[in-house]
């Protein structure tokens, strides 16, 4: 089968490219609107020219985007559409292990993909090209990380493709998305090469700059003071060195947060630390407050104050207490409230107004209006649409904030109703950042600088696409605003210097690139056959993907009792640090240790991470203490520690391996329950009769010698046996003898 590109002339640049991706896995950066996508197309004929029964897997982090891709594809590609498939969240897991099987170019967005390898649903080894879109997301846990490394270690004959437009402003991170992807290559174009310079538009930047009024500035006297208070506390408890408002950016406190966390988890026991933890609490809260205040307005201001009012009522959370209680807090409310009945706008809002209405005197114009905050982008929408002409709408993330929220359907039905022009201003959120292919948008206006250089440069290239564009920027002098301009700036400005410096350094930071020899040689993963069992629940935690990473033989499945099965006899119940506390806490624990013990011959518990254990949270070391000796003692429960999930992992293929050479490979998820004796199983049945459990099964069973006596003996019998009382004999004997109303 010929797999031919249609309706599509390629530019040198992406015929360059293309040279350079079909030998070696590639990070491909390019501006936006210079046709990324259409370098992965012409490589994708060319694989499946190659390797005619192969797959072709393209990753994308939203369900628009992906569909957008697909379009494009069944616009320049010769193949049945039956062939082409989009796996998002929304289409169930054994659909998408059908369609895997059926389909030869799928589109994908990662987290869904993440959990079919995780439960083998599909297999990777048929895949001959890997596309990754946005690449710069490919950092951290995000999901591109773990389906790239699972890909490059199955697939025959893998090969992969990283798009992006701004892959980070720093070496460093540059260098862990080319680790993460297994890049061989990297091909930079910027706006100034000359091969690329012919197809790039000019757009036009203008800075917009607004007095904060005084008003605001009275509200804003207040929150500096409450501000400036906690951090001379601070400050004199030698936690802070500097103790002042213009010092306390985000980053700055939360450095200070995670060294304060570190001491109390190494063990120190000074009360200080505990008071700086709280305090810290309450100036990134009030500190959020006084961005609202400075950089959006009195609406989104008034909201989270109010919600933090409210909270204060009920909370036990001493930051929240504190800030709720403060003559600054409430003389800012009351302030903020009172502007809110007068209908008071920011002069941001009122300057958008005006810039939005000029930029309609062109009746045909679509402007995007991106704002960080979605409470003020509904207010934002609101205040455009009461302008004469234009037809504004939101356009939001899934999670629902405030009552806010859309569908991947309505998202997509937002983003066609634009093009189409039925709305001719998009207000969006973060969500609108990557990858809208909107073919005319002749303005792109930031409600606030965006200190990323990333969100940045993508915002910027909404416009300009196929036509000269106007890029503007709202910026409240004086304030935080421009502080984000200059570090976006500052990081752009390096990104484009550590571009230049990569192409110099290309054959000294990469891997060697394999040749077709190296990949034909490669086999398909054998793995090993040692089966672990693991609940559902855990598919997200970073045990799974070590367990897979070390090729474990994994089944999902609901289990009834404990995290992990690794036989017959063996069922773990996994923890970490953090979780372990809480469950001692909120009581869960001896419960799951109960079921646990009655459930496996050899029950174990293990609890993962370095911290201190007795410093998790402010609960009394004798009650640690107290729990694991129960654990320990009257369960006769092995407790392990270990150090990461990577360790965790290894733990639990060690006791696989050495149960599962003993008992066998082949056991079923069912079969491995505890196989009690006679004695056992009594005790049990009588242990679940309310307010009894293992400590009075015993007693109960000595007094009466069996199930059946003990059923017949009267509430009066009963209490002759030491702790039981009249109210638990009574609710014995109501459980026993009561109809079954089911």
């Amino acid at each position: 089968m010929l797999f031919m590109i249609k309706n599509f002339t390629p530019r040198l640049y992406q015929e360059t490219i293309l040279a350079t991706a079909a030998e070696k896995n590639t990070l491909v950066v390019l501006p936006t609107g210079m046709g990324k996508t259409n370098i992965f197309l012409l490589l994708a004929a060319q694989r499946l020219q190659q390797y005619p029964q192969s797959k072709i897997l393209f990753l994308g982090p939203t369900k628009p985007l992906i569909e957008q891709y697909k379009s494009v594809f069944l616009e320049h590609f010769e193949i049945d559409d039956e062939k082409v498939a989009i796996f998002t969240g929304m289409v169930r897991p054994e659909k998408r292990k059908e369609l895997w099987k059926e389909s030869q170019i799928i589109f994908s967005t990662p987290q869904g993909l993440e959990n079919d390898i995780l439960s083998n649903r599909i297999d990777l080894a048929d895949v001959s090209l890997l596309g990754v879109d946005e690449a710069h997301r490919a950092t951290g846990n995000y999901a591109y990380v773990f389906v790239a490394q699972q890909y490059e270690k199955k697939a025959r004959y893998p090969r992969i493709l990283a798009l992006t437009a701004s892959p980070g402003s720093d070496m460093e991170t540059i260098s862990e998305v080319c680790e993460n992807l297994s890049i061989d290559g990297i091909e930079v174009r910027t706006d100034s090469d000359p091969d690329v310079k012919p197809y790039i538009q000019d757009v036009e930047l203008v800075w917009e700059k607004v007095e904060l009024s005084e008003e605001l500035k009275s509200m804003q006297g207040y929150l500096e003071h409450f501000l400036q208070g906690r951090l001379e506390k601070l400050k004199s408890w030698g936690i802070l060195k500097y103790g002042n408002v213009k010092y306390a950016n985000k980053s700055l406190l939360l450095g200070l947060q995670a060294e304060v966390r570190g001491k109390i988890a190494s063990g120190e026991r000074d009360p200080i630390l505990w008071q700086g933890i709280s305090v810290l609490a309450e100036i990134m809260k009030m500190g959020h407050a006084l961005e609202l205040l400075e950089t959006q307005g009195v609406e989104p201001l008034g909201m989270y104050l109010g919600r933090m009012a409210q909270d204060g009522r009920t909370s036990k959370v001493k930051a929240v207490q504190s800030i709720v209680r403060d003559i600054d807090f409430k003389s800012a409310l009351v302030k903020c409230e009172d502007l809110m009945e007068k209908g008071y706008k920011h002069p941001k809002l009122v300057r958008l107004g005006e810039i939005v209405a000029k930029e309609f005197e062109d009746p045909g114009a679509k402007i995007i209006v991106f704002n960080n905050y979605r409470d003020n982008a509904v207010v934002v929408e609101r205040e455009l649409n009461a302008l004469k002409g234009i037809r504004a709408k939101l356009f939001v993330g899934q999670t629902k904030k405030a009552g806010t929220g859309m569908s991947q359907k309505e998202q997509k039905e937002v983003l066609d109703q634009f093009r189409l022009g039925e709305y001719n201003v998009l207000v969006a959120t973060s969500i609108g950042e990557e990858g809208l292919d909107i073919p005319k948008v002749d303005s792109v206006i930031f409600y606030e600088p965006v200190a990323s250089a990333i969100r940045q440069i993508q915002r910027r290239g909404r416009t300009g696409r196929m036509e000269k564009g106007k890029v503007t920027v709202l910026l409240t002098k004086g304030t935080r605003d421009e502080g984000y301009r200059y570090a976006a700036q500052n990081k752009e400005k390096r990104m484009h210097r550590t571009l230049e410096e990569l192409k110099g350094k290309l054959g000294t930071m990469l891997r060697k690139p394999k040749t077709l020899h190296d990949y034909a040689e490669k086999p398909t993963p054998e793995g090993t056959d040692l089966l672990v069992y693991a609940d559902h629940r855990e598919k997200g935690s970073a045990v799974i993907k070590a367990l897979v990473e070390e090729d474990a033989k994994l089944q999902l499945e609901q289990l009834p009792v404990g995290d992990y099965v690794l036989s017959r006899r063996v069922g773990v119940e996994y923890k970490t640090v953090q979780d372990f506390i809480d469950s001692i806490i909120d009581g869960r624990l001896l419960l799951q240790l109960k079921d646990l013990k009655v459930s496996f011959e050899r029950p174990v518990v293990i609890i993962e991470g370095v911290e201190d254990i007795y410093s998790v949270r402010n609960i009394h070391e004798n009650a640690v203490r107290g729990m694991l000796a129960t654990i320990a003692v009257s369960y006769g429960i092995p407790v392990l520690r270990t150090k990461n999930a990577k360790d965790t992992a290894g733990v639990l293929l060690a006791i696989a391996k050495r149960e599962q050479d003993l008992e066998g490979k082949d056991f079923s998820l069912h079969a491995a329950k505890r196989e009690m004796s006679l004695q056992q199983w009594q005790e049990f049945i009588v242990g679940s009769l309310p307010g009894v459990g293992g400590t009075l099964a015993k007693p109960l069973l000595k007094k009466f010698k069996t199930v059946k006596k003990l059923v017949n003996a009267t509430e009066e019998k009963l209490q002759k046996v030491d702790k039981i009382g009249p109210t638990k004999a009574r609710r014995i004997k109501e459980v026993l003898e009561r109809e079954y109303d089911g």
